[in-house]
C-alpha cells in the first residue's frame, strides 16, 4: 500500500481539468438564460464576474503553491481558521460534489434518451457511474488523461464555433455571402435592453458557470512541480474560460438578435446548422454528453479526496484514508461513488425534476467555499514575513471587494424564490454538520490530538 497520495498530474491535465469542471451544459445549452436576462450586456457582465473569480483563484493558488496538500481549501481553512472551519468547508464541498455528480449523471441520462428514447434514463446514470467510478479507481495518471481528453473534445466544440461565427459575422459563410455584421449587438434595444438592473441580475446566474475551477486546488497534493504547475494552470486557465465564454457569446448575438435566442434550441446548434454543418444537434448533444462525463469525473475526483483529507485530519472514518498501490484513496473513492448511486434510484424515481431540483441547491455551497477561501487565504497572508513568488495583486483590497461580491450573490439568492430553497437547505445542512461534530466528539479527538502533540 501507498502512504501518500501520488504526484502524477502534469500542467497539461491540471489545466483541463478545471476547464472540464467550467465549460459544460451551462455554456452549451443555457446561456441563453443569462441571455435573456442582460441582453448583450452579460458580456460586461461575464467580464466582472470573471474577474471576481480570478481574484479567488489567485487567493488558492497563492496558497495551494506555497503549501499543495490534500484537501486544498479545507486543510487551510482547518490551518488557519480553525478546525471546525476547516471540518464545515469540507463536508459541505464534499456534499458539493454528489449534488453536482448526481446531476451531471442525470444530465448524461437526459441526453443519452435523444438516441436511445425507448431505454429509460437510470440505466444511463447507473452506467456513468459505473463507468466513472472504474477509471477513479485506477492511477490519478489516468485520470488525468481521460479529463484531458474529455475537456479537449469540449474546447475544440467551442473554438470551431467561435471561428466559424466570425466567418458567418465577417465574410458572409452559411449566409449567402452576406457579412452579418455586429450590428444585432445595440440594434434590439441597445447594450443595456433591460437596463443596469438586468446585467445586475445576471450576475447571480452566471457567476456558478464557473464553479468547479477550485479543482485546481484540488489536485495540487498530486501535482508534479506544484509550485510551478498550480500558477501557471491558475493564470491560464481564468483567461482561456473568459475568452471561450465571451468570445462565445459575443459571436452568438452578433449572429441572432438577443430577444429570439432560446426560441429554437440552443444557439451552438444553429450556429452550427447555418455553417452547413449536417447532424448539428446530434453533435452537440455528444458534446454535451461528454461535458457531462468530464464534469462527474472532477467531482468524483475531488469528492474522494476530500474524504481522505478529512480523515486524516481526524473528521471522517480514518479507513478513508487507506491508499493502493497506485496511491488512490480507494475507499473515499467507492464511497463517493455510493452516495452517488442515489442518483440513479431519484432518476428512476423522478427523472424529470431531479437535474433542477438539484442544481437549484447547490449555490449556497458553492459560496461558502469560495468565501472560504478568501478568508483562509485573509488569514494565511498575515502569517507570511517572507516574500511569495505566487501573489495576489492588490490585496486586501481584492479581497474585499471579493467578498462584498459573494456577500451580494447570497443576498440574490434569497432575493429570487427560485434560488431561495439553497439558503434553506444550506442552512439545515450546516446546522446538520454542527451536531455531528458535537455528536460523535469530532471537537474532543481534535483538542486531545493538538494537547497530545
Amino acid at each position: 500500500m501507498s502512504e501518500q497520495l501520488q504526484r502524477r498530474l502534469t500542467p497539461r491535465h491540471i489545466t483541463f481539468m478545471a476547464l472540464g469542471m467550467c465549460i459544460g451544459a451551462g455554456l452549451f445549452l443555457g446561456s441563453a438564460s443569462t441571455i435573456k436576462l442582460a441582453g448583450p450586456s452579460v458580456l460586461f457582465a461575464y467580464v466582472f464576474g470573471g474577474a471576481m473569480i480570478f481574484v479567488i483563484m489567485r487567493a488558492l493558488g497563492e496558497m495551494a503553491a506555497y503549501e499543495p496538500i490534500a484537501g486544498s481549501f479545507s486543510a487551510y481553512a482547518h490551518k488557519y481558521l480553525g478546525p471546525f472551519a476547516g471540518y464545515l468547508t469540507g463536508w459541505n464541498y464534499w456534499i458539493l460534489m454528489m449534488g453536482v455528480g448526481i446531476a451531471e449523471s442525470t444530465a448524461v441520462g437526459i441526453y443519452m434518451k435523444e438516441w436511445f428514447p425507448e431505454l429509460p434514463q437510470w440505466i444511463w446514470a447507473f452506467a456513468s457511474v459505473a463507468m466513472i467510478g472504474g477509471l477513479n479507481l485506477m492511477a490519478v495518471k489516468v485520470y488525468g488523461e481521460l479529463e484531458f481528453w474529455f475537456a479537449l473534445i469540449k474546447v475544440l466544440t467551442v473554438v470551431l464555433m467561435i471561428l466559424g461565427g466570425l466567418a458567418i459575422i465577417a465574410l458572409g459563410w452559411g449566409n449567402g455571402g452576406h457579412p452579418v455584421g455586429l450590428s444585432n449587438l445595440w440594434t434590439h434595444g441597445g447594450w443595456f435592453p433591460n437596463g443596469v438592473v438586468g446585467m445586475v441580475l445576471a450576475l447571480p446566474v452566471l457567476v456558478f458557470s464557473f464553479g468547479g475551477i477550485e479543482t485546481i486546488g484540488m489536485a495540487a497534493a498530486e501535482a508534479a512541480q506544484p509550485e510551478r504547475t498550480i500558477p501557471r494552470a491558475v493564470n491560464s486557465v481564468i483567461w482561456r474560460i473568459l475568452i471561450f465564454y465571451i468570445g462565445s457569446l459575443f459571436v452568438i448575438m452578433a449572429i441572432y438578435p438577443w430577444n429570439e435566442l432560446g426560441t429554437q434550441g440552443s444557439p451552438f446548434v444553429s450556429t452550427f446548422d447555418k455553417l452547413g454543418i449536417p447532424r448539428a444537434a446530434a453533435l452537440i448533444n455528444f458534446v454535451v454528453i461528454t461535458a457531462a462525463l468530464s464534469s462527474f469525473n472532477s467531482t468524483t475526483f475531488s469528492g474522494s479526496r476530500m474524504l481522505y483529507s478529512l480523515a486524516t485530519q481526524g473528521q471522517a472514518p480514518v479507513s478513508m484514508r487507506r491508499l493502493n498501490s497506485h496511491g488512490v484513496p480507494v475507499r473515499g473513492v467507492l464511497v463517493t461513488i455510493g452516495c452517488l448511486l442515489l442518483g440513479v434510484l431519484l432518476n428512476y424515481l423522478v427523472p424529470e425534476r431531479i437535474f433542477g431540483m438539484i442544481m437549484s441547491i447547490l449555490a449556497f455551497n458553492t459560496v461558502w467555499t469560495w468565501g472560504t477561501v478568501l478568508v483562509a487565504h485573509w488569514r494565511f497572508r498575515r502569517r507570511q514575513a517572507e516574500p511569495l513568488p505566487f501573489r495576489l495583486r492588490l490585496w486586501p483590497a481584492s479581497s474585499v471587494l471579493c467578498l462584498a461580491f459573494l456577500a451580494f450573490v447570497l443576498v440574490m439568492l434569497g432575493y429570487s424564490a427560485d434560488t431561495r430553497v439553497a439558503l434553506y437547505v444550506g442552512v439545515v445542512w450546516l446546522a446538520l454538520l454542527t451536531v455531528a461534530y458535537k455528536l460523535f466528539g469530532i471537537d474532543r479527538r481534535l483538542r486531545a490530538a493538538v494537547a497530545g502533540a
